[in-house]
């Protein structure tokens, strides 16, 4: 605190305030209780605890001073203002002494230990008693030792002032705020809002749309943890990907920012039940999913506090809906009634009489006070909205505005309440909202009503057709439901087809312009994104430190392969110069006669090296040795120094290739055991990737911030909750294995290899139980064992899957509390499942809700969804019976995963998976190499996105679908057959009879008597016109009385040997 520099501006401004309001205390109503005292006492003593409100006078101090000082005694005379306080405190507070012209500022140094000859006390009590009647905060009672030795030294006092209540006239002071007390309060107001509007509100429609199971207190540390958690090296920062959401939060200075209470989550089964109250905590049951929840939250910024309240309700009732727009339409009233001048007892009388005119039965409900006056004080008892309190309001005092309703009854009786909270400033004539958002109607109720059943009230009622007396009964298009031609059948399957692929077509292209303009949004122009990564960068080498390092062997000026400084000398002019083996590209010899020649390459600018080309230099401009040469008739040393040099490189190169792969490996923080009881244990379960030795069984405990796999041979592994990316379960229904799988943020190590994926997993086939024939085989016959132990099996994975499962829920529970934010457990969906090879051989992908997952056998593969920004069909052809699909990541540095020889009768299914989860696709004939795509879009993502981004791919899965929609319009066919026929004959051709010799690519789709351009149709246009092109030339033909004879045509025979080129024969 030795450094705390104090803003003596603001000093001087406020405490000038101070004597000025108490001068005119007589004439203004707000400062009467001070009217009449000689002075004003401030005792501050020790500093309150962390869960205890802050008292008055300490909110005093740190309006006055920007800062709380325990054990300081403040006396306000006329013109005077005394501190006594430590030494220590002194020094700070000198800063203060002459910022007030017109006020002097005494300060009363405490000696260190027990010398009372200089002890301040008595002079500042003296001063204390020369007053008659003096004001201060009776009804405070603070406690140290500073304030237990004031206590006794004023009870000692011959002379004793009077002493006035000052708490009226102090809360008046703070509650009118200046220019920077409105910017503070505005910007903790920012907060509040961008939080509810961007995690909290999300967040709850989250758990109750998926109907998770999660603590109220839970989610409370959940929200809390958005401005950080933990101490030291493990502490984490703001969480930025949720501020920076919300407006005028650019310049904010975080360690400023803190909760005013622990945010307050309440629903139906709260054990607290409906307690509108701000000192009350979240409980440790889950949340209902259905009801009335109350959320409220408070934040402060530099000490000034704000706060918010809402109220959500899933499936409300009518009389619910009315009750909470009451509360809405309420707030938009007080806020034009609320001005200066106003008392606190005519705003509440105000609302009471707004609820009487609208809904006269909710008045015994309504709240007993509609809010109170905040600032650096959360809650100031001076103001508080209620019927008995006639303080007026002033302009730009900041309320805290809290409506609701208390005791309602459901009609199953059980109870609930409402509540709107808002922070707001008032002013001249009106209120205005310093909070604000999720507030609407359309916001905050949530409806469960059943899709089938609205559908039906919407389709009108069609009276029944009454049958004609003695007629013929009514024509029925089906028999008992059934529909009786297949070709009414397969017209209504066409229209479904149609109609969702036409709903795919358009999210589709809805996706790709997103698409396009997040590319735009997120890249700026000097071509770099948020996701681009420096190159590679210049690595400085050194063989030795100096001469005196280098090795005795140079005296003989021989070259020499130094393996511990990874250097080759080679002699140079009688010099001895070291090249180290970073520098050396190869060596290589060769014999010529009686001489052997050694020549040694190294890396140079400009060389065409492969995968070395992009090795950056320090200097590429300075001069280079390309290659040197040695001579010498002793082959035998040159083929072993070679060897050496070759093998130095190769080691060399394997160091560098590993220091690569473990560049992301993170290095892991201490797993914190469970203390006082047993750990959560999932025992007889096996590991991948598997521990070295002997293949044995070990235990995964759950504890406090991880979770530890102990084998049989005391071998662990240590995973922290704050490293799991993914949590997985796959149950044994189809598989012989019972899984729990962790895909990490950062890859671990586990023995010798680095792992992204760990998995336990427990084998479901069961031996331990009789095979042999007993008692039982006697009275049995025929397959009765067979099924009896089919459904033994059948219980025995259930249970097996139900443990597991319960495991792993468990994992995630404990992972969401440590972590402060919900690792959700994820189960692969095996309907959705299909066959591809995303490695080198065939496994089967299972989508779940985040991911795309192949988990039963390594290597494994987990893929999220969110990272993808564009899936790519390949190889999409008619006639081919299997297609690829490529995934490509909005982090472009990543390389493409593709996932090759998916059948093409799961097509279908895949594009409704990636539609459904909002991926964009698009489909193409062949495949891209996507290795030079990749290089070209990583050097300018900017100049990609603006040249059309994604659309060299040719858009959505349209272009490939659309002939499948015209098959039940059009006959046409395009046979070999007709191909010839079409070609052999220039009497029949339609095109190229305008001479110009255009090539239209062998086809008769258009020409002939159409003048219309065919550039551009599609294939159901183009279809339409072929076959009308058809009919007339067969009409043209019978009207001339031509036939076309069997001779003139090709035989489909020799139109098949000819692979489709016409060999007509006359």
């Amino acid at each position: 605190m030795a450094d705390t520099q104090l803003n003596k501006t603001t000093f001087a401004a406020r405490v000038s305030r101070v004597f000025q309001c108490w001068a005119d205390a007589k004439d203004n109503e707000d400062y009467e209780s001070i009217s009449d005292v000689d002075a004003l006492l401030l005792v501050a003593g020790d500093p309150t605890a962390d869960d205890e409100p802050m008292r008055k006078g300490s909110c005093f101090q740190q309006w006055l001073l920007g800062y709380e000082f325990p054990s300081t005694l403040f006396l306000f005379q006329k013109g005077k203002v005394s501190i006594l306080c430590s030494a220590s405190k002194a020094k700070i507070l000198s800063q203060i002494e002459h910022s007030v012209p017109s006020i002097s500022i005494e300060i009363l140094a405490r000696p260190k230990g027990k010398d009372t000859s200089n002890d301040a006390l008595p002079n500042f009590l003296a001063q204390y008693a020369s007053a008659q009647r003096v004001g201060s905060l009776i009804k405070e009672t603070p406690s140290g030792k500073l304030v237990s030795e004031w206590q006794t030294v004023v009870n000692e006092s011959s002379s004793k002032p009077q002493l006035v209540d000052m708490a009226p006239a102090i809360s008046a002071l703070m509650g009118i705020k200046d220019e920077d007390e409105i910017k503070w309060t505005q910007t903790a107001a920012n907060l509040t809002s961008t939080l509810l509007k961007h995690l909290v509100a999300p967040k709850l429609e989250s758990i109750l749309d998926k109907e998770s199971k999660i603590t109220h207190d839970m989610l409370a540390s959940q929200i809390e943890t958005r401005l950080g958690s933990g101490e030291g090296s493990s502490a984490k920062g703001p969480d930025l990907k949720v501020w920076n959401k919300g407006k005028g939060l650019e310049n904010v200075d975080w360690p400023s920012v803190e909760f005013c209470y622990p945010p307050i989550i309440i629903s139906k089964s709260s054990k607290s039940g409906y307690d509108l109250r701000y000192t009350v905590e979240s409980s440790d049951d889950n949340i209902a999913h259905k009801g009335v929840f109350i959320v409220g939250f408070g934040m402060r910024y530099k000490s000034y506090s704000t706060n918010i309240g809402r109220t959500f309700i899933v499936d409300p009732n009518p009389s619910q809906q009315a009750q909470y727009n009451l509360l809405v339409a309420l707030q938009a009233d007080l806020l034009s009634f609320m001005a200066d001048g106003v008392s606190a007892r005519d705003v509440y009388q105000h609302a009471v009489n707004y609820i009487k005119e609208k809904n006269p039965e909710l008045e015994k409900f309504f709240v007993k006070n509609i809010g109170f006056a905040t600032g650096i004080e959360f809650r100031d008892a001076g103001y508080i909205l209620s019927p008995k309190n006639n303080k007026r309001l002033r302009k730009n005092m900041v309320f805290n505005l809290s409506l609701g309703f208390t005791g309602l009854t459901e009609a199953t009786g059980s109870k609930y309440a409402l509540n709107l909270v808002d922070t707001i400033r008032v002013d001249s004539h009106k209120a205005v909202l310093m909070t604000d958002g999720v507030k609407s109607s359309k916001d905050t109720l949530f409806f469960l009503a059943n899709e089938s059943e609205e559908e039906k009230e919407k389709k009108p009622k069609k009276p029944p057709v009454v049958p004609i007396k003695n007629g013929s009964p009514v024509k029925q298009k089906s028999v008992g439901g059934k529909v009786l031609r297949n070709q009414t059948r397969r017209a209504a399957q066409d229209e479904v087809h149609q109609t969702a692929l036409a709903k795919l077509l358009q999210h589709q292209k809805e996706l790709h312009q997103n698409l396009q303009a997040e590319g735009l949004a997120k890249f700026s122009e000097d071509g770099m994104g948020a996701s681009g990564k420096e190159g590679k960068g210049w690595k400085k080498f050194q063989s030795y430190k100096g001469e005196g390092a280098l090795p005795a062997e140079i005296e003989k000026l021989r070259i020499f392969v130094d393996r511990k400084a990874q250097t080759v000398v080679l002699p140079v002019y009688g010099f001895a110069v070291p090249f180290h083996i970073n520098t050396i590209k190869n060596a290589s010899k060769n014999d010529e006669g009686e001489f052997t020649y050694l020549r040694i390459n190294f890396q140079t600018p400009g060389q065409l090296a492969g995968k070395k080309e992009d090795t950056p230099f320090e200097d590429p401009d300075s001069t280079f040795i390309r290659s040197v040469s040695y001579r010498s008739p002793d082959g035998h040393r040159l083929d072993n120094i070679v060897k050496q040099i070759n093998d130095l490189k190769k080691e060399a190169n394997k160091r560098e290739q590993q220091k690569k792969e473990m560049a992301d490996v993170v290095e892991q923080g201490n797993l914190v055991e469970v203390k006082g009881r047993r750990p959560t244990k999932m025992a007889e379960a096996f590991i991948r990737p598997a521990l070295d030795g002997k293949r044995l069984p070990g235990e995964v405990e759950i504890h406090q911030n991880g979770i530890r796999y102990l084998s049989m041979g005391s071998q662990k592994v240590d995973i922290l909750f704050s490293n799991i990316k993914h949590l997985f379960f796959q149950p044994c229904d189809h598989e012989l294995l019972v899984i729990v799988h962790l895909h990490l943020k950062a890859p671990i190590m586990i023995g010798k290899k680095k792992a992204f994926d760990v998995q336990f997993f427990r084998e479901a086939t069961d031996v331990q139980f009789d095979e042999t024939g007993n008692r039982k085989r006697k009275h049995r016959y025929g397959d009765e064992d067979e099924i009896e132990m089919e459904q033994q099996e059948r219980k025995r994975r259930a249970l097996l899957n139900k443990e597991i499962k319960a495991f792993a829920e468990k994992i995630a529970e404990v992972a969401s509390s440590s972590n402060g934010e919900t690792l959700e457990l994820d189960i692969p969906f095996r309907e959705l499942s299909f066959e591809g090879v995303p490695f080198r051989t065939s496994a089967r992908l299972q989508p779940t809700t985040e991911c795309l997952v192949h988990l039963t056998d390594p290597p494994f593969l987990v893929v999220t969804l969110s990272e993808i920004e564009i899936a790519s069909l390949e190889r999409v052809q008619y006639g081919l019976k299997q297609f690829d699909l490529v995934f490509i990541f909005k982090d472009f540095t990543k390389p493409p995963l593709h996932i090759n020889s998916i059948q093409s009768t799961q097509m279908d299914d895949v594009k409704n998976w990636l539609d459904s989860v909002d991926i964009p696709m698009s489909e193409g004939p062949v495949n891209l190499n996507w290795g030079p795509i990749m290089k070209h879009i990583n050097e300018s993502p900017f100049d990609f996105f603006q040249g059309g981004g994604w659309d060299f791919l040719g858009t959505s899965p349209d272009d490939g679908d659309q002939s499948d929609l015209s098959n039940s319009e059009s006959d046409f066919e395009a046979d070999p057959e007709e191909l010839a026929a079409g070609t052999s004959s220039d009497d029949e051709s339609n095109y190229g009879s305008d001479g110009s010799g255009s090539d239209v690519s062998g086809s008769d789709f258009g020409g002939g008597d159409d003048d219309e351009s065919d550039e551009g149709d599609d294939w159901d246009e183009l279809e339409r016109k072929a076959a009308k092109s058809d009919q007339k030339r067969a009409d043209g033909k019978k009207a001339a009385g031509s036939d076309d004879s069997e001779d003139e045509r090709p035989k489909k025979k020799a139109a098949a040997k000819s692979n489709g080129k016409a060999k007509g024969r006359r």
